[in-house]
Formats: structure tokens, sequence, C-alpha cells
């Protein structure tokens, strides 16, 4: 197994398990608040395991900037994929935010000066198409083609945002270590979701509405909302698990394939939205479910 497929792959699982709790939360308390409960559990975590271990914040000026900097970032990428998890069908919008991985090969290969075999380029390409198959449908040939579902642009936000996340982060966790930059990270993050929560709760805009609402059919998968609340904080939980496990593999391994492993989460999430929800999907939907399979086994062989 090549190295840093294994740490993409956690990162993956747990990641698809927040994309799932993520949507039960989201579509009962709203995204808002669920992305602020998420994002106070996964600081919590950070800054126990940054004690126990006796790191702190980066102690290079660049380094640190960088770290919060792209917690900023990541701030704007959890808003817009969690309000796209509450307004949109899990089984498509998870698969489209996912082809980060497949921008973060591009940009690695040409920003980073990173390389890939012949085989694992074909892998690369297939699992990308794969994830683009799942969050299109194609009605009356290339003219009828179009998005999925709703919530799908802001998938796609998130996705450009996910991927300067991936190939960003990688200079700053090299330079001074994973746990560092991830506190720096972490905290930049709560602070700028938290900041959003509380202008909005104070002059609650009409645009608010959207980031704010968990009125919408959650379709069965809601509950009450301490089971909300409980479901935010656990995904909270997942998420920064797999951000630890994304980060020591962008330590030790090529941007590229850590990038791309992590992105196969929807797999999860889309066995849970199918067989758990009643979620259905296209043809086209299961051929790109086939090519990301297909695309992680070539992407694994040497």
């Amino acid at each position: 197994m090549p190295l840093g497929l294994d740490y993409g792959l956690i990162a993956a699982l747990c990641w698809g398990s927040t994309d799932v709790l993520g949507t039960i939360g989201g579509r009962r308390l709203g995204s808002l608040p669920v992305v602020a409960i998420a994002q106070a559990a996964s600081l919590l975590f950070v800054v126990v395991l940054a004690f126990t271990q006796g790191a702190s914040l980066p102690t290079d000026p660049g380094a640190l900037a960088a770290s919060l900097f792209f917690g900023v970032v990541a701030a704007g990428a959890y808003l817009t994929f969690f309000t796209a998890l509450r307004i949109g069908p899990l089984a498509v919008v998870s698969p489209v935010v996912a082809a980060y991985g497949g921008l973060t090969v591009v940009a690695a290969v040409l920003l980073r000066d990173e390389s890939l075999t012949v085989l694992q380029a074909l892998g690369a390409a297939l699992a990308t198409a794969g994830v683009i198959l799942t969050g299109v449908v194609f009605e009356g040939g290339l003219r009828g083609t179009r998005i999925v579902g709703r919530g799908v642009v802001l998938s796609l936000i998130a996705m450009l945002l996910f991927t300067v996340l991936t190939v960003g982060l990688a200079t700053p966790i090299r330079a001074a270590g994973w746990l560092p930059v991830v506190l720096g990270s972490r905290l930049a993050n709560a602070a700028t979701v938290w900041i959003v929560l509380a202008i909005v709760l104070l002059f609650k805009p009409r645009r608010a509405n959207a980031l704010m609402d968990g009125s919408l059919d959650a379709r069965g998968v809601a509950g009450g909302p301490a089971r909300a609340a409980t479901a935010a904080g656990v995904a909270g939980l997942l998420d920064v698990i797999g951000t630890v496990a994304f980060a020591i593999g962008l330590a030790v391994a090529p941007t590229w394939i850590v990038g791309l492993s992590s992105s196969f989460g929807p797999a999860v999430a889309v066995i849970v939205a199918v067989t758990v929800w009643g979620e259905r999907l296209r043809p086209s939907q299961w051929v790109g479910l086939v090519g990301i399979a297909a695309g992680l086994v070539a992407v694994a062989l040497p």
C-alpha cells in the first residue's frame, strides 16, 4: 500500500460519517448552529491532545499565519458544505464535494512538482470522473446535462475551498509539524464560525435564514434538538480525528495521494442515504460510484 493511502482512507471514513451526522443535525437545528457545535467539539479535542503532547501553536511566524489563514478558509468550507447537506440530498452533495480529491491531484502536480505513475494517474482520473458522475444527471444528451438536486452549487464552492485547504496546509505542516498547525487552524476555524453565529444571533439578517433554519423536511433523519446537538458534537469529533489522520498523511506522504484517498468518504454517506433514508441514485451515479472504487484500486497498486 502506498505511503499515505492508509491515512487518507482513515480520514475518508471519519469524514463520510461526519457528513451523515452533519445532515442529521443540520436538518433539525440549521447548518450554522451545527457547524458551531461541531467546531467547538473538535477544537476541545485538539486542545486536549496538544496539552497531553506538550505542543503549542507554531513558533515560526509564517507557519502560524498560514495555519490561521487556512483555518478561516476551513470555516468557509464547512459553512457552505453543511448548508448544502441541509438543503440537498446527501447522496449527491457529499460526492460532489469529494471532487476536491481530483483537484488536489492536479494542484499537487502543477504547484508542488509531485509525480504519479501512469497507473496512478489513470486511477486519479477515473476516481475524479466517478465523483463528477455522482453529481450530474443526463437528460437528452449533453444539452440536457444538469447538476442534480439542491445544494450542489454550495457543494461546488465547498469543493474549491477544501482543495485550497488541502494543498495549502501541506507546506506549514511539513515546516512546523502537524499538531501545531492543526491547533492553529482549528482555533481560527472555530473562532470564525462562532463570530459568524454571534453576528447572526444579534442582527438576524434575512439572508442568514438558510444558515439558521432547520425546519426543512429531514426525510426521517431528524430527532429532537438534543439528538441533533449530540450528532453535531460527534460529527465534530469524527471530523477532527479525520483531520489528524489527514495531517499526519500530509507530513509523511505526497499531497496528491492523501488528498485523493481522503475524498472517498462519500461511499459511507451514499450507503446510508440509499439504504437507510431511501434516497435514490440514477444509473449514471451508480456508474460514478463504481468509478470511484476502481480508481481507488488503481491508486493503491504499486
